[in-house]
């Protein structure tokens, strides 16, 4: 049955994926259509065909490299490197105008823009699932070694502003997130505002980075901490020290030898540091709907895994607790969209940025991230929200005047218009066919990175069964 559901999110994944790429291309093929031009192939995915079909004048392809598709116009700028060569011994095509060819490039964007649309009035509709955590800045684990345990910021401390920026989030990868303001502070310090006790304060923690190997991506800013959330127990480990103090699923451990927790991750820090100590006796608070008692525990090692440290029993914590659904207006997904990729923008161009090409994610961490979305709860709702956000970076980023994108068209266009006449073929051709190929290895090297990503987190969260030995 895993096998079977593993199968159906494939499916379901490639038919949005290529959903989101269809709709782009049909733009470029009805515009096309409409103002009179030659059309060749309407394919999707880049190479060579796997798959073509010749349905009346066009060719109807599939390509073997996942990562767009196109719709292949003689009497445009051609991209062999993409497209294949065109086929020199047809009849010389009469030229179009260069507002033919804007409307053609630019139709594409629209359509994109138009999906997304789309989507956002579904979600408002139908909802987005939102965790209470998604609101709140209060942090809920301090590394004490770390910057930001120098700097004197705790567990239970609401962040009001990084850099400057007031956040309203903490993990979410927008711009009034703590997260992204920290990866995309530029200080040698990070000026963070925080409220403890009801009293304002400010920290100026020296951001770290994590080592990385010459095949992993470069760690962005990091401070180590962590959002706050509740600790509400999953699943328990059988013959556990948890499971014989009668800690059950669904309870809540609010407290770790009398100080309140505001994450699991105390918890789990005492765990390992007792892989070269001997673990002492812990007590936790636990509250079951209205009641709330302590249990004192002491960790054993397990007989599997056998490298394991002395544990406690605990598998898993429920991730989100507390779930509602929101209803965006359209109007206000498609803002929080583009502002962020121009966010995204303003950080790869800036100057001192620690963020580059490299950070950004293809066509494997996009289909990633679909998978990972049709595999939670509510999936189908989530996977409708990130539409929106992949359909109007797909707009913007081929408006973007380079050669090979929409916006290269748009550009060289305009550049005919002004000079009442085309570029030159050659040239052309020498253009298109390099950033073709540089577009190529481009979404190559990406791929390196995200598959290489994809593979260490699925090792990562591989299960692996915790046994204790049966109480005697």
């Amino acid at each position: 049955m895993t096998i079977l559901r593993y199968i159906f999110v494939a499916l379901e994944v490639l038919l949005l994926f290529n959903l989101l790429i269809g709709v782009h291309e049909l733009g470029h093929f009805l515009a096309a259509k409409w103002r009179g031009l030659k059309i060749d192939r309407f394919a999707i995915w880049f190479g060579k065909p796997i798959w073509k079909k010749k349905i009346g004048e066009v060719e109807y392809a599939l390509g073997w490299i996942p990562a767009g598709g196109y719709v292949s116009l003689p009497q445009m700028a051609t991209m062999e490197a993409i497209e294949g060569k065109v086929d020199e011994t047809a009849m010389p095509l009469p030229n179009v105008s260069p507002m033919d060819k804007i409307i053609v490039a630019f139709a594409g964007p629209l359509f994109s823009f138009g999906l997304a649309v789309v989507f956002a009035v579904i979600v408002w509709g139908v909802g987005k699932p939102s965790n209470e955590t998604d609101d709140s800045t209060v942090i809920g684990w301090v590394d004490p070694t770390g910057p930001a345990g120098k700097a004197g910021l705790k567990p239970g401390d609401t962040i009001l502003e990084v850099d400057g920026h007031a956040v309203s989030h903490f993990d979410a990868f927008t711009q009034d997130s703590v997260k992204w303001r920290i990866v995309t502070s530029e200080g040698t310090n990070i000026a963070i505002k925080y409220v403890r006790d009801g009293k304002v304060a400010m920290a100026y923690p020296v951001p770290f980075h994590r080592p990385t190997k010459w095949y992993e991506r470069k760690a962005l800013r990091q401070i180590l901490i962590a959002s706050a959330a509740k600790s509400v127990v999953l699943d328990i480990a059988s013959n556990s020290p948890v499971a014989l103090a009668g800690i059950k699923s669904g309870d809540e451990i609010v407290a770790l030898n009398g100080q309140h927790l505001y994450s699991f991750s105390p918890v789990l820090e005492l765990e390992s540091s007792w892989t070269n100590r001997a673990p002492e006796p812990i007590t936790l608070t636990i509250k079951r709907g209205t009641e709330q008692f302590d249990r004192k525990l002491l960790a054993v090692k397990p007989l599997q895994p056998t490298n394991s440290p002395p544990l406690l029993g605990f598998i898993s914590l429920q991730v989100e607790t507390n779930v509602s659904l929101v209803h965006p207006s359209p109007l206000e997904q498609i803002q929080t969209s583009v502002g962020q990729i121009m966010g995204t923008f303003h950080a790869l161009f800036s100057p001192k940025s620690e963020i580059g090409v490299q950070q950004l994610g293809g066509a494997v961490m996009i289909i990633r991230v679909y998978s990972n979305l049709f595999q939670s709860d509510d999936g189908w709702r989530r996977v409708l929200w990130f539409s929106v956000v992949m359909n109007v970076n797909l707009a913007l980023l081929n408006l973007l005047p380079l050669p090979v994108l929409d916006g290269g068209h748009i550009l060289l266009s305009i550049i005919e218009f002004i000079r009442r006449r085309p570029v030159g073929n050659g040239i052309l051709q020498f253009i298109q066919t390099g950033f073709a190929v540089m577009l190529i290895g481009f979404m190559l090297y990406l791929a390196f990175f995200d598959t290489g990503d994809w593979v260490r987190s699925s090792r990562a969260d591989r299960d692996v069964p915790v046994v204790f030995a049966p109480n005697k």
